[in-house]
C-alpha cells in the first residue's frame, strides 16, 4: 500500500538522501543526483518557508517518490523510483493543488529521461517551454591536467581562515558576470559589508556542516598576498562515484588566469583513484573549452 507524508526538515534529510542515491544513475533519468536537494536547504538563497509542502510517497518504510522544489518555489522537481511510474500522475496532480504560484506560473523540471512523469505532464496540458545544459566530465573519457598558474598556491582548507573563505565566496558570487552561478539574494552593493554580514550571508550557509557534504575536498586558491580568490565545495557520493561540485566561483579581478581549471584538474588527481566515474560542472562553455565531454539536460514544462 502506498501512503504518504510530508518532508520535516530535521528528521527527513537522511531519507531523501537515500532515495537520491539509490534510484541515481549519471543520466538523471530518475531525478537529480542527491547533493542538489541538500544543499539548497542548506544555502541562504534557498525560500525555508515552503518545504513543508515537500512529499515523499513511501512503499511501507521505503520512500519511493519525493516532490520538492529548489529556488524558487514555483519551480518542482521529481524523483520517482523505477517501478513506481504509476505514481506520477498523482505526483502531478498534488503539484498543481498544494505549491504555490505567486505572480509566476507553475514550471515542472524534469531531466530529459524521465519520460514517465513528463508523458504525464503532456496529458494533463503541460508543454515544453525551455530547457537548460550542464556539462559533465566522464573519468573514464578523458583527463584533466591543468597546472596552477605560479603566482598562486592551494591553501590547506582544515586550516583555512573562514572570513577569508566568505569574502571569497561574496566576492565570487555577487561581483560575477557569469549567469552560470546563484544568486545569494545579498544587495549588490558589497563595499563596507561587516564580519557579522559575511558570516550571516555566505559562511553560515557554505561551512556549516550539511549532513552529507565532505568538507574534506574542499579547494581554495590563495594569491601572493594571501587572499582567497578562488574557492570550491565538492560533494563526493561514493555509491554512485559521482564527485559533485557545488559551489565554484573564482574573485572576479581573478577570473580568466586557469584557477577553476587548476582546481578541477586537482579533483581529477583526488577522485579518479578513487573510482568516480562522473564529475558534474555547470552550463557556461569554460567547461566545454577544458575538456568536459558530456551533458545533463533538464526541462522546463508549463501550461
Amino acid at each position: 500500500m502506498i501512503t504518504t507524508k510530508q518532508f520535516q526538515i530535521l528528521t527527513d534529510i537522511n531519507p531523501v538522501w537515500k532515495l537520491m542515491t539509490d534510484v541515481y544513475d549519471h543520466a538523471e533519468s530518475n531525478g537529480p543526483a542527491a547533493p542538489f536537494f541538500e544543499y539548497a536547504i542548506t544555502s541562504p538563497w534557498c525560500d525555508r518557508d515552503y518545504l513543508r509542502l515537500n512529499r515523499f510517497w513511501m512503499d511501507g518504510d521505503k520512500p519511493v517518490a519525493f516532490v520538492f522544489y529548489e529556488q524558487p518555489v514555483n519551480q518542482i522537481y521529481f524523483v520517482l523510483r523505477p517501478g513506481y511510474e504509476s505514481l506520477a500522475s498523482e505526483m502531478i496532480e498534488y503539484v498543481e493543488k498544494t505549491y504555490p504560484k505567486f505572480e509566476d506560473p507553475l514550471e515542472l523540471v524534469f531531466s530529459s529521461g524521465q519520460t514517465a512523469l513528463i508523458e504525464a505532464a503532456k496529458r494533463k496540458g503541460y508543454a515544453f517551454t525551455y530547457n537548460e545544459i550542464d556539462r559533465i566530465f566522464d573519468f573514464r573519457q578523458g583527463k584533466l591536467d591543468y597546472p596552477l598558474d605560479p603566482r598562486y598556491h592551494f591553501v590547506d582548507p582544515v586550516t583555512s581562515d573562514p572570513l577569508k573563505v566568505a569574502k571569497c565566496l561574496w566576492d565570487g558570487f555577487n561581483k560575477s558576470e557569469l549567469g552560470e552561478f546563484k544568486n545569494w539574494d545579498i544587495p549588490e552593493k558589497n563595499e563596507g559589508r561587516s564580519p557579522h554580514e559575511l558570516y550571516q550571508n555566505v559562511l553560515g550557509a557554505t561551512i556549516s556542516p550539511a549532513p552529507h557534504a565532505t568538507y574534506e575536498y574542499t579547494t581554495i586558491i590563495a594569491d601572493e598576498n594571501e587572499d582567497y580568490v578562488c574557492f570550491a565545495g565538492m560533494w563526493w557520493v561514493q555509491e554512485n562515484k559521482l564527485a559533485y561540485l557545488e559551489p565554484l566561483c573564482t574573485v572576479p579581478e581573478h577570473q580568466h588566469k586557469g584557477l577553476a581549471a587548476a582546481v578541477l584538474s586537482r579533483y581529477d588527481s583526488i577522485f579518479r583513484p578513487l573510482g568516480a566515474e562522473i564529475m558534474t560542472g555547470g552550463g557556461s562553455e569554460f567547461y566545454k573549452n577544458i575538456g568536459y565531454q558530456g551533458v545533463h539536460v533538464v526541462e522546463h514544462y508549463s501550461k
